[in-house]
């Protein structure tokens, strides 16, 4: 039976070489990996237990290089994908940063105000007679005070405790 080749009814034929009492499958690659462990079980009827192992071995050491070509894939993916996302969060981090100055710097303007303004009312309390001063008078002095820095400001004389902003 030199030379024969059987086909079975599978659309994955298998081709069992008869050469002098050896069995040799003609799969591909591909083919091996890609059928199912009953076909491949129907394709290993007929085979000595030697050319069967080795047959499962070669199948096992494909299918393994394909789990770790998809695992080498998976983590590249994760990889870069972890580098975008740390990427976005320093442009968020970086942004809060920048933002947490610039209020930090409009808290210490507005301190500086307060404090002028405080001292503005304690010398206006001390000017009026009796030490008491209204609320209405405490808002015509702030606005007088505002009219004054204002005036002192386009004079670039800065004698007053208030800065241009008020």
């Amino acid at each position: 039976m030199q030379g024969m080749t059987t086909h079975f009814k599978t659309s994955k034929a298998l081709k069992v070489k008869k050469e002098e009492g050896e069995n040799a499958p003609a799969l591909s690659d591909d083919e091996l990996v890609a059928m199912s462990v009953r076909e491949l079980n129907h394709h290993l009827r007929g085979l000595t237990k030697e050319d069967m192992v080795r047959l499962k071995q070669r199948r096992r050491t494909l299918k393994n290089r394909g789990y770790a070509a998809s695992c080498r894939i998976k983590r590249v993916t994760q990889k870069e994908e972890l580098e975008r996302q740390k990427w976005d969060l320093q442009r968020e981090v970086d942004k809060l940063a920048r933002e947490n100055v610039s209020m930090r710097l409009e808290l210490d303007a507005l301190r500086a105000k307060y404090e002028a303004l405080q001292c503005f009312a304690r010398t206006v309390t001390s000017l009026s007679p009796g030490g008491k001063v209204g609320a209405t008078s405490v808002i015509t002095i702030v606005k007088s005070a505002r009219h004054v820095s204002i005036n002192n400001n386009n004079n670039n004389n800065n004698t007053t405790p208030f800065s241009a902003a008020s």
